[in-house]
């Protein structure tokens, strides 16, 4: 048996930047290079090829059958999205055939077999789905999901391989008809389903690849990003397509697992375009060794995208570090702000300049919502906050500041962040309502996430319903969770910080922390450590939980949610105070589990 070899870096075809009018057209003239997605195994190896050409047989062939169904025009297709190359198929017999594919969340294990399940059987109500498919490991669960549920079909692929492929023409999405349904993560409320058009999303993959990424021939992308998340299926399965340029993919609970999987395949194949929350970027540094046992050479990797959430830059500095001896540059670093709502991209800070970083002064942020740099204050032993440039919006897109009266703020000023352009979604289905809220008769988006401009460059400060209040003070969570996960016993995404109301009205600063450590008194050590840094750096008092393991709730894209914690931490006090427990008493309904990564199991 001949070894599988993974699809060529170039093309062989003139290269166009997404350039097309929906995405079946963009697929067929993938089709006509060399290029293609390329599965790896959590041991590195290669198990599967899938050529675009090969992508593009197979998918129409899919289409053909899914038409005999005979379902109505703009049916959707819910698909357990597993990085598979089955998901992909699906996906794309959807364009040929008229239908929108709907992304279902792969994360049994954050929430538990039941949890899952309920997520799935809402998530399918909610779409509306007509028919859904799971891959055998996932299909138990979407067929409980699925009972008494008016769907025409559900089952695997197999189940779909057994219809008989009809001779219809196909007939494929269109610009101004739905091309897929994103559900967000709901971080502050229930996922809601994103309407994403066809030339909203290839006008937004057009200004990734063109503007944002300036991809050339030659480029090579690594990702182990979900298909379910925005940044995984838009920006590393849609936007490599749309510009011919091949693909290399690790699965999100492999590359948990393994993080060095990561720079292998970088440096095996020498990727030169890959993407990571600050958090991907994290576990590789706490979990890379320099013990000669693995020699990488990350001298090719020329955009290291960063995005997805708040990015600090000390976790980039010490990645950068870190890599330093492996060629890796930290000049690669590109900061980026994006959502669902708006496809994917908002805005790329420019290439080649590394993270730039806004220095400002931390009470008058706070106090004031002014980003006064420090280096224009007096030295007067002010306390600065590091915030990351995440550059102008992409062609055609614009952003404005907003107080909470909706007038447009200046240069410097915090306010919610607004944006229109032609990438923007439709709205959301079936919500009305919310779609009214986010969506304004201008076309302009209320993003819910605060902000200010610099010359017309955006730097991100956190999100609205997140903020903490006290004393008239605007405390950002993430502050809080900064200074716990820098404690030596905290990883990555092990802290969440909200406000709770005090009996007089006011707000007080609580922050969940989980804890592998079982020793009482080193517990009571770790606690008051992180309340005195948080006293010490920003002045306040916070009450510090410690809870096991797994406890902290998280949307479906694997994100802390904060409401989540808020209502767990009420529920538990308030059970502490029925059941009359000792106030330290510790939760321990946690498990452990091999994976400490908030992408483990799902995605934005």
């Amino acid at each position: 048996m001949n070894p599988l070899i993974p699809t060529l870096t170039e093309s062989k075809v003139p290269l166009r930047t997404a350039n097309f009018t929906n995405l079946a057209e963009a697929l067929d003239y993938a089709a006509s290079g060399k290029t293609g997605f390329n599965f790896y195994s959590g041991r590195g190896e290669l198990r599967t090829v899938l050529t675009y050409a090969e992508l593009r047989i197979e998918s129409q062939a899919l289409a053909q059958r899914l038409l005999g169904l005979q379902l109505v025009r703009g049916s959707r297709v819910a698909i357990v999205a597993e990085t598979h190359p089955d998901f992909l198929r699906f996906f794309f017999a959807c364009q040929y055939a008229g239908y929108v594919p709907v992304p279902l969340p792969a994360s049994i294990h954050l929430g538990g077999h039941e949890a899952y399940v309920e997520q799935l059987r809402t998530l399918l109500t909610k779409s509306q789905a007509a028919i859904a498919v799971a891959p055998p490991e996932f299909l138990p669960f979407l067929l409980e999901a699925s009972k008494n549920l008016e769907l025409s079909l559900v089952g695997s692929l197999e189940t779909f391989d057994e219809l008989v492929e009809q001779q219809f023409e196909l007939e494929p999405l269109q610009p101004e008809e739905t091309a897929y349904l994103q559900y967000t993560s709901g971080s502050t409320r229930f996922p809601r389903g994103v309407m994403v058009s066809e030339a909203a999303v290839m006008h937004n993959l057009a200004g990734i690849t063109k503007d944002g990424l300036k991809v050339r021939d030659g480029d090579r992308c690594v990702s182990w990003l979900p298909y379910y998340h925005d940044m995984g299926l838009i920006g590393f399965v849609l936007a490599p397509m749309a510009s011919q340029l091949s693909v290399d993919f690790l699965t999100t609970r492999d590359f948990a697992m393994r993080p060095r999987l990561w720079l292998n395949m970088m440096t095996r194949n020498r990727g030169t375009i890959s993407f990571a929350p600050p958090f991907g970027y994290e576990l590789c540094t706490r979990r890379l060794r320099h013990d000669g046992k693995d020699e990488y050479d990350l001298s090719a990797w020329r955009i290291a995208g960063v995005g997805a959430e708040t990015i600090q830059p000390e976790v980039l500095e010490a990645f950068a570090e870190k890599m330093a001896p492996y060629g890796f540059n930290s000049k690669s670093f590109v900061a980026s702000y994006g959502m669902a709502e708006c496809s994917l991209a908002v805005s790329f800070a420019r290439i080649d300049l590394g993270i730039i970083v806004d220095e400002v002064d931390a009470e008058q942020l706070s106090e004031q919502q002014l980003a006064i740099p420090t280096a224009d204050l007096p030295e007067t032993g002010q306390r600065a906050k590091k915030l990351v440039n995440c550059g102008p919006p992409l062609p055609g897109h614009e952003i404005q500041i907003r107080n909470e009266h909706g007038d447009v703020l200046p240069d410097r000023q915090c306010g919610t962040i607004h944006v229109r352009g032609p990438s923007v979604m439709t709205g959301y289905l079936g919500d009305p309502a919310a779609t009214a809220e986010a969506l304004s008769e201008e076309g302009w988006l209320n993003t819910g996430d605060i902000g200010y401009l610099v010359e017309g460059t955006l730097v991100i400060t956190g999100r609205e319903k997140d903020m903490i209040i006290i004393n008239g003070r605007n405390i950002w969570p993430q502050d809080l969770e900064f200074f716990a996960e820098q404690q030596p016993e905290i990883r990555p995404g092990d802290a969440s910080a909200i406000s709770i109301p005090a009996e007089d009205g006011s707000e007080t600063a609580v922050m969940v922390v989980q804890s592998r450590e079982t020793d009482k008194d080193k517990r009571r050590e770790l606690s008051d450590r992180i309340a005195s840094v948080v006293r010490q750096d920003l002045g306040i008092d916070c009450t510090i939980e410690l809870v096991s393991a797994h406890t902290l709730p998280r949307t479906s894209s694997g994100k802390l949610s904060r409401a989540g914690t808020r209502r767990d931490y009420l529920k538990r006090q308030s059970e502490k105070s029925l059941l009359r427990i000792d106030p330290t008493h510790e939760d321990r309904s946690g498990r452990e589990d091999a994976s400490d990564l908030r992408f483990a199991d799902s995605a934005r």
